[in-house]
């Protein structure tokens, strides 16, 4: 009988200590994931900022002082997605996403269409990389003055087009 009552408090103290250590874990995992989503919002709201304040200029090259030959599709959509801007008026929210749909389109044909190479193609990905964050995040704008500001990180983004690019 003694025996059979050791053997059940040791199996006892076993499965409670396995139960402790497994909840020790989840917690531990629960920590580090909300850390997780933590260090990654804030990387993407660095992402964000860095899109959004043009710091691209500063990572782009010049053709040894020129600059690059683009096919002829990414200029049109770079023109085209310059003259949608232009020409939108939005007033709402609702506008803005409209024309985050329609920039997006446009700027779905220039990758699409895209038949640069090399260090041209690099160079113009470092151009395209803020340009698409700045589309979708105006996709995303929650106010009209959001909109706006997007809106014009955005014109920015394409006006600088013609310094790198012909």
């Amino acid at each position: 009988m003694k025996k059979t009552i050791l053997t059940t408090a040791i199996i006892s103290a076993f499965l409670i200590s396995c139960n402790e250590t497994k909840h020790k874990e989840e917690s531990t995992e629960t920590v580090e994931t909300t850390e997780g989503v933590h260090e990654h919002h804030e990387e993407e709201m660095a992402t964000e900022t860095h899109s959004m304040n043009n710091a691209w200029v500063n990572e782009i090259k010049l053709d040894n002082g020129s600059k690059w030959e683009a096919n002829l599709e990414t200029t049109e959509g770079v023109n085209k997605m310059l003259s949608l801007i232009k020409a939108s008026e939005p007033k709402t929210v609702e506008d803005y996403h409209a024309l985050a749909s329609k920039l997006n389109e446009d700027k779905n044909v220039v990758v699409t269409k895209c038949t640069m190479e090399g260090p041209s193609h690099d160079n113009l990905h470092v151009f395209l990389h803020p340009l698409i964050e700045k589309i979708e995040a105006l996709g995303k704008v929650s106010t009209v003055q959001e909109g706006a500001e997007v809106t014009t990180s955005i014109k920015e983004n394409l006006e600088g087009y013609y310094n790198y690019f012909q």
